[in-house]
């Protein structure tokens, strides 16, 4: 999906949701698991429920590679159902260089079709590299929400520049806005303006609304641009808000509330 097409179904739906896929066999409605495939009818489900409130889905892949072929198997079906116009994100977090890279990105992209990866960048450009071909975008680590995120991120070089910056800075020289996103941590909205002026046209994937208790409204005051440039996520708050039969229904009320906010924040900020 390229960066235009993104940008008229946000403006279409009014809305910046990506709802997360973090599907635990051990959270969802008991019920579903006397279906043949318990991960994927739970999957079917709140994406018939939530497609028309969210511009993005994005299965974390600990959840279905910890179920061996079967769950890759579940992952497959429910990026093949994942209708066309909707964003579709590998968050698997990959970081290797050379041959490695590109085998994960023929996987990701070629095999699996997914629209992004988030990736490590850890090893530098040729771990980052391989995955910007085609019309396929790269996501990469910035400033995470994790506590742990302060142990290297934070770090600063002798001219004061914390390491997440020059992570920024430097990976601008590899791709253009076009197929480079950041990961930005709704935690850290205290910094998403600083993180904005790093750069000012890439779309920032924003992890931490909702059930980790980022605020929405400071997230988008400080990170929205003229073409939106955010990608907000929400898993748990939508997908388990309810663990009984309603668990689809509660889920588009959760959804639909997210996207009326963020249809007045756009008004208001973008």
């Amino acid at each position: 999906m390229t960066r235009e097409q993104l940008f008229q179904q946000i403006k279409r739906k009014g809305s910046y949701l990506c709802v997360g896929l973090d599907t635990d066999i051990h959270k969802i409605p008991k019920h579903l698991l006397a279906t043949d495939d318990p991960i994927f009818e739970f999957n079917r489900q709140i994406i018939d429920a939530t497609h028309e409130y969210c511009i993005a889905y994005k299965p974390n892949l600990a959840f279905y590679e910890a179920m061996g072929p079967k769950g890759w198997e579940s992952l497959q079906k429910t990026v093949e159902y994942i209708p066309n116009d909707i964003f579709t994100i590998a968050d698997a977090k990959r970081g290797d260089i050379g041959n490695t890279a590109s085998l994960y990105a023929q996987a990701f992209f070629d095999y699996l079709n997914f629209d992004a990866i988030t990736v490590a960048p850890y090893m530098g450009a040729d771990s980052v590299v391989p995955f910007l071909y085609k019309d396929k975008w790269a996501i990469l680590l910035a400033h995470t929400s994790n506590a742990g995120s302060a142990d290297f991120q934070l770090f600063e070089s002798s001219d004061g520049r914390k390491l997440y910056e020059e992570v920024i800075s430097r990976s601008q020289q590899w791709a253009t806005p076009d197929q480079l996103m950041y990961v930005v941590g709704a935690t850290r909205a205290d910094r998403m303006q600083e993180i904005r002026a790093l750069a000012p046209e890439n779309f920032f994937l924003v992890p931490g609304i909702g059930a980790q208790g980022g605020d929405l409204a400071q997230v988008s005051k400080a990170g929205l641009n003229k073409q939106c440039g955010l990608i907000v996520n929400s898993s748990r708050a939508i997908i388990y808000a309810s663990g009984d039969k309603d668990f689809a229904t509660k889920a588009a009320t959760e959804a639909s509330n997210v996207r009326d906010e963020m249809e007045s924040l756009l008004t208001r900020y973008a």
